[in-house]
């Protein structure tokens, strides 16, 4: 009686995988050593792996190679349409032939008018927490679709689901080190470490540092009529509104108290002076509905610093904008003060 025996060679194979896929917990890193491994396991005209959006419930490209690999950037896939969200849908892999071309699920996948889709693998990554995400392989090579090579995709897809969601739960912690609790803005040590990255990076690119150095007026009076529990409300309500008034390159933090700070990179003074004016402007005029029925309003005083002319150094920039807010307060409050 014999006995089948893995190759030495491939079990060195599976070993390696195992190894690259945990050696990492950056998600691009991971994600780029699961494609490589597709393409070396078997030959197709698309590799791809979908990332599961579980806030819009459907999938994403997170990363492909292959014919027309370009124009999956901004495509989504509801979860139940075509060979991906069949899979998600059912957490159960899907293997189509070209022989079973007519299968609706093909002419669904990627739009007709776009590929040509004859045959697809596709299997669920499927980790502690449910499914992650999908695997998707498009017109393998018939000769190819061994169920060696299937058991083998079994394997590298078993790692990866470990491998991603190791990696998320890590970026999950890492955002909690530098989130601020009651408004979910970063927190004063993230902006530390980011003040510093952007004046390196102004430097070198020779681009301006604008700084808003934001504090509530009267915020105490909140805490003393309405209780801790409605200030706290509120910090976190003008945190939220910050954020939303803000452009997507700046960013928003709690410096402490009711003071808080947004970053703007490559903004001049005289851009910095209208953009803090303007989202003053807006936040003055915001009504905020508390849990409890009450509709309060927030006043801040404002003061701004911008580096270059400024001393380069993360500690005089706040200093300077610190300052220019105490002098708003010192003179009748509620106001913007520039350079």
């Amino acid at each position: 009686m014999t006995e089948d025996r893995i190759p030495l060679d491939d079990l060195m194979v599976f070993h390696q995988l195992a190894r690259s896929l945990n050696s990492s917990l950056d998600l691009n890193t991971i994600l780029r050593t699961i494609l490589d491994q597709m393409e070396r396991i078997i030959t197709a005209d698309m590799w791809a792996l979908l990332m599961f959006d579980e806030g819009r419930q459907d999938l994403y490209y997170a990363i492909a190679s292959g014919n027309g690999e370009d124009a999956l950037r901004d495509l989504r896939v509801r979860a139940g349409e075509g060979i991906a969200g069949w899979v998600v849908e059912r957490g159960e892999t899907l293997i189509v032939p070209e022989s079973e071309n007519d299968d609706p699920r093909l002419r669904e996948t990627l739009s007709a008018d776009r590929h040509s889709v004859r045959s697809a693998i596709a299997m669920p990554l499927r980790g502690r927490k449910g499914v992650q995400g999908v695997i998707e392989i498009l017109n393998p090579r018939a000769s190819q679709m061994s169920d060696y090579t299937i058991a083998f995709l079994h394997i590298l897809c078993d790692h990866a689901a470990i491998a991603i969601e190791n990696a998320h739960d890590v970026a999950r912690i890492q955002q909690l080190t530098i989130t601020d609790d009651a408004t979910g803005l970063y927190n004063v040590r993230h902006l530390y470490k980011m003040l510093e990255q952007e004046l390196d990076r102004g430097r070198y690119m020779r681009q301006p540092l604008s700084l808003a150095f934001i504090d509530l007026d009267r915020f105490k009076l909140v805490n003393d009529v309405h209780g801790h529990l409605i200030g706290s409300e509120l910090l976190g309500r003008v945190g939220t509104r910050l954020k939303q008034l803000s452009r997507e390159k700046d960013m928003c933090f709690r410096y402490g108290g009711d003071e808080f700070v947004i970053l703007m990179p490559d903004t001049a003074a005289s851009d910095a002076i209208v953009l803090a004016t303007a989202l003053h402007r807006e936040l003055m005029n915001t009504h905020f509905r508390m849990s409890n029925g009450l509709d309060l309003t927030a006043s801040a005083s404002v003061g701004l610093a911008t580096c270059p002319p400024e001393n380069p150094a993360v500690h005089a920039i706040i200093g300077a904008a610190d300052a220019r807010m105490y002098a708003v307060k010192s003179n009748g409050r509620g106001k913007v003060r520039g350079a």
